[in-house]
Order: structure tokens, then C-alpha cells, then sequence
């Protein structure tokens, strides 16, 4: 199977929780710190639309990677299938013809193999899924078969200070992080597995 499949079954995790939303779930907060539920799908939605930009060698241009604009009204859920659709599309052609990928944001100047760019938005992918599902209140887990990747990606996340902590990409490291599983992943992340930012209220009959 190839790393452009396995990361659209990660898109899909995102779908039914996007679809989900009601309004008054935008303003709800997230694991990630200072974010709402809709600045962290229009980061989500940014880093997708720069990602496809990369996959078509355009990973340098000034502002591909910037958080997609989500005006009041925008219907969230076509925006992000739209989006996901068209990296699936990006990612399956860089895939086949063997690309390299700029991608500043990471290592400015370096290219990457494609397939490791795909690793790299793949985690990406599963971990903001859960911090939408924290949001929500809503369960989910990392599918056996994207586990691995996730866990070879968060591997190489460097852990000096410099990279986590406020402003940062990452949080620091939480202590006790298990040998495996997905709950190694989120704690090596800066993630606490147990968090759930509130249930949601009840759908009426």
C-alpha cells in the first residue's frame, strides 16, 4: 500500500468530526495551547494546502503554509474535503514520480524523499484529529495500520528546548511515556492521552 493511501485513511479519520460540528463547537478550546476549534481546522486546513503546493514544487513560496482563512458562514466541511482531496491527489503524484519536497517550515533548503514528507503530514494529520476529538469530547484512536509511521515521525521530533514550549510547534516531552501505542505518540508530542476538554451536550431527540 502506498503512503499516499495510508495518509488519505488518515484524512478520513478527520471527516466524521468535522462533519459533526455545530457552530457554537468553533469556539471551543483545544489541546493546543491559545487555540479554538476553528483556528486549529484553519492551521489543519493550511498545512494541507501547503503540503499539496509542495508536492507540485511549490513548497517555497512565500506564505503556501499559512493557516487557511475561515470566515464566519464558510461551510467547514466541504472547505476541508476539498482540501484533503486535493492533497491525496498532490501526495499520489509526488509518490509516483518520486519527488522531492521543499518544506521551509521543517529544514529550510532541504528537500525531502516524498514519502517522507507524507510520514511527516501524516502525523501531522492523526495528531490534530485527536486534538479535535479532545475538543469535542469525542473518542479516537491512531488505526494500527498508520501507527507505526506515526510513531518512526514522532521519533525523529527533536526534544531539545528550543523546539517546545510556548510559540513552538510542540509542547514538551510529559513523562511516562509508554513503550508504544498511540499514547506514546500524543505524551512524546506534549499531549496528555487523558485529556478531554468536556463532553459535548446532548443532540436533542
Amino acid at each position: 500500500m502506498t503512503l499516499a493511501t495510508l495518509h488519505s485513511r488518515a484524512l478520513a479519520l478527520l471527516n466524521p468530526l468535522v462533519t459533526s460540528l455545530r457552530p457554537e463547537d468553533l469556539f471551543r478550546p483545544t489541546p493546543c495551547s491559545a487555540w479554538n476549534v476553528r483556528r486549529l481546522l484553519a492551521h489543519v486546513i493550511g498545512q494541507q494546502d501547503g503540503f499539496a503546493e509542495a508536492a507540485y514544487g511549490r513548497g517555497e513560496v512565500s506564505g503556501v503554509f499559512d493557516d487557511h482563512p475561515l470566515p464566519p458562514g464558510t461551510d467547514l466541511s466541504a472547505t476541508f474535503t476539498h482540501s484533503a482531496k486535493a492533497l491525496t491527489e498532490a501526495f499520489t503524484e509526488a509518490e509516483t514520480a518520486g519527488r522531492t519536497l521543499a518544506l521551509p517550515e521543517i529544514l529550510p533548503g532541504h528537500d525531502f524523499p516524498a514519502a517522507q514528507a507524507i510520514g511527516f503530514q501524516l502525523l501531522d494529520t492523526v495528531v490534530h484529529g485527536w486534538d479535535l476529538a479532545a475538543a469535542l469530547g469525542q473518542p479516537f484512536d491512531c488505526p494500527a495500520e498508520l501507527l507505526p509511521i506515526a510513531l518512526e515521525v514522532t521519533e525523529l521530533v527533536p526534544t531539545d528546548p528550543v523546539y517546545r514550549g510556548p510559540g513552538r510547534a510542540f509542547a514538551p516531552v510529559l513523562p511516562d511515556a509508554p513503550a508504544d501505542g498511540f499514547a506514546r505518540v500524543l505524551r512524546l508530542l506534549g499531549r496528555d492521552p487523558r485529556r478531554l476538554a468536556g463532553e459535548r451536550a446532548a443532540q436533542p431527540a
